[in-house]
Parts: structure tokens; C-alpha cells; sequence
């Protein structure tokens, strides 16, 4: 196997990824006006970008603005410039303003709610999954239940693999940085 550094990443086009890469680029051009280049590193693996994006778009018990929260601090936890510029745009759309996206990048929310499940994330990421009882406690006394668990769970391990991907090629930042934040 050839040794290949991070500075070697290039993002691949349409034309240097596998037929079935090809024809999601054409889907995601179609919804989004663009392919994103971290899902287009992501088309290195020829079934790599559809088994993330069926695990990415999977059915879940967190809402999108919660999933956007998570996705935020995540990110922010493991240091992703990409990831922190994308759901800053994502978190936007979905409903949060600038302050609200600034503290969920602290690791807090004055509601008191999706504090708990920024604090879990944050909590969860910074301890690779050994999180601090009384953050659990505070998690499950907001209202959230053990499928709740689970799925911040699961949301955690979707950003973290865009975040390690992109940490490791550092391909170019495609989202527009939010210049207020």
C-alpha cells in the first residue's frame, strides 16, 4: 500500500470516482447545488459514501435541531474547522442564532434541555464514550430516554468519522465560515 500523507489529498471529481460514487454526486448536485468535498474524500471508497450517507440519513429519535447540536459540539470537541463551518450553516437553517450556536460551540444551551444533551455529547466525546454519571442523570432528569442514549450515541459516531476525516486530509472548507462566530 502506497504511503500517502495529508497534504496529498486532493478531493475527487465525478470522473475519478467509482460509477456508483458518480451517480450520488449527481443526486447530492441535484438536492444541495453542489458535492460537499469531505462526501466527495469520502467517495475514495468506492462503497464508502453510500454506507455513510444510508447511516447518516438513518431514522432517528432526535430531532434535527438536536441532531445539528450535537453534530456542532461534536465537532468542536475534536476540533473539525470543516465540520464546526458546516453545522454552523446547518444549526442556522435549523433555527439557531448566532449566540445560541456560540454556546453550543461552549458546550452549554440556556435551554435547559438541550443543555443536558450538549453537555452528554460533549462529555461523551471528550471521554471516548466514559461519561461523568451526574451529566447521564442530568441527560435523563430533561426527559430523554435510554433510545434518546442511544441515538446521541450514534450521532457522535457519524460526526466523529467526518471529523477524523476531514482532521486527517484537511481537504478545503467548502461551507462559508459564519464570520460572527
Amino acid at each position: 500500500m502506497e504511503n500517502v500523507t495529508a497534504t496529498e489529498f486532493k478531493v475527487p471529481t465525478r470522473e475519478d470516482v467509482a460509477p456508483i460514487n458518480q451517480e450520488i454526486f449527481d443526486n447530492l448536485n441535484k438536492a444541495l447545488g453542489f458535492v460537499p468535498n469531505l462526501y466527495a474524500t469520502i467517495a475514495y471508497s468506492e462503497n464508502g459514501l453510500k454506507r455513510f450517507l444510508d447511516y447518516q440519513n438513518a431514522k432517528t429519535s432526535l430531532s434535527n435541531k438536536e441532531k445539528e447540536a450535537v453534530n456542532l459540539v461534536v465537532s468542536q470537541v475534536n476540533e473539525c474547522v470543516y465540520c464546526q463551518s458546516a453545522h454552523t450553516v446547518l444549526g442556522k437553517m435549523n433555527g439557531f442564532n448566532d449566540a445560541q450556536l456560540l454556546d453550543i460551540r461552549k458546550g452549554k444551551s440556556d435551554n435547559p434541555k438541550l443543555d443536558a444533551l450538549v453537555k452528554l455529547a460533549a462529555d461523551i466525546t471528550l471521554n471516548r464514550g466514559k461519561a461523568n454519571n451526574e451529566t447521564v442523570e442530568y441527560f435523563f432528569a430533561q426527559g430523554y430516554t435510554k433510545e434518546n442514549l442511544v441515538d446521541i450515541i450514534l450521532q457522535i459516531s457519524d460526526k466523529t468519522a467526518m471529523n477524523y476525516l476531514h482532521n486527517l486530509t484537511k481537504v478545503p472548507v467548502d461551507f462559508p465560515l459564519a464570520e460572527t462566530l
